[in-house]
């Protein structure tokens, strides 16, 4: 695939709007901000949902009103929920909003779902379930070796050899939380070492702090996708303050077109791409 496709992520689970008052927290601010991110180039949209005090929740009733709601008003974009334990979930309750909501695509984070001294045949169920269902599963992936544990996991069939796309998570311990683009480099390392991961494998990564649009940029140049969006970074490669998401992804679409990565894709060619089995 010569597109490379950006992926909004637009509140996280920790931001709120006194980090920034365009940070879209209700379901209908995240429906709204779709529409925005779409109409600048956002191929799929990662979001999280919030209960009426704005924490974030696993919440199968509310992802559910939040996909009706963004494919109502963006029947073309992909929508990816997310399993995010941020401290307060268990693998068994991220597995069971996942039956609940049988959403098309989910980011998972294997330390989470899979985590050393882990329930794995709870792990085993939810992978190969998901796979079954033609689910598209993002492995959230925030070391290099979290990649060859990713890959111990496909050896000893706790994951399904080859199953799942990659996203490289750049900065999340870095001081600050600012990450540096040549974080990439040891991911792409250890993929190149993988005996289990298909080296056609789909990647994305996102990119704490100001050097998010410069990792988007060093992640297309290496065959990837970015996800680009509040979540991580409220800022552009200058220091700038984005006034929102949209702007945000507004100057990343611009960079992939001037790289030459801009193209029509289809919706199911963008889920292939967060994981879809093939």
């Amino acid at each position: 695939m010569t597109k490379r496709l950006i992926m909004s992520a637009p509140n996280g689970a920790r931001r709120g709007k006194a980090d920034h008052p365009q940070l879209p927290v209700t379901i209908e601010e995240v429906a709204a901000c779709a529409v925005s991110v779409e109409a600048e180039g956002a191929d799929a949209l990662h979001a999280h949902v919030r209960d009426a005090d704005g924490q974030h929740v696993l919440d199968a009733g509310l992802y559910k009103e939040l996909l009706l709601e963004v494919t109502a008003k963006c029947p073309d974009l992909a929508v990816q929920i997310t399993t995010e334990a941020v401290g307060r979930y268990s693998a068994q309750e991220q597995y069971d909003v996942v039956a609940a909501v049988e959403p098309e695509a989910v980011s998972v984070a294997m330390r989470e779902m899979a985590p050393e001294g882990g329930d794995m045949d709870l792990a085993r169920r939810f992978y190969f379930e998901a796979q079954e269902a033609g689910r598209a599963v993002q492995h959230i992936l925030y070391a290099p070796e979290d990649v060859a544990r990713l890959d111990l996991l496909m050896g000893e069939g706790i994951v399904p050899t080859g199953y799942g796309s990659q996203l490289y998570v750049l900065g999340r311990y870095a001081k600050d939380q600012e990450s540096d683009p040549r974080d990439l480099l040891g991911f792409l390392a250890a993929r190149d070492a993988a005996a289990h991961i298909a080296q056609d494998n789909p990647f994305m990564l996102c990119a704490f702090g100001r050097a998010e649009t410069a990792c988007g940029a060093l992640a297309f140049g290496h065959g990837g996708h970015a996800r680009i969006g509040f979540e991580n970074s409220l800022w552009h490669g200058s220091g700038k303050l984005a006034k929102d998401n949209a702007e945000r992804i507004q100057v990343v679409s611009h960079i992939r077109g001037e790289m030459g990565y801009e193209g029509a894709v289809s919706k199911d060619d963008v889920l292939k791409v967060l994981g879809k089995p093939q």
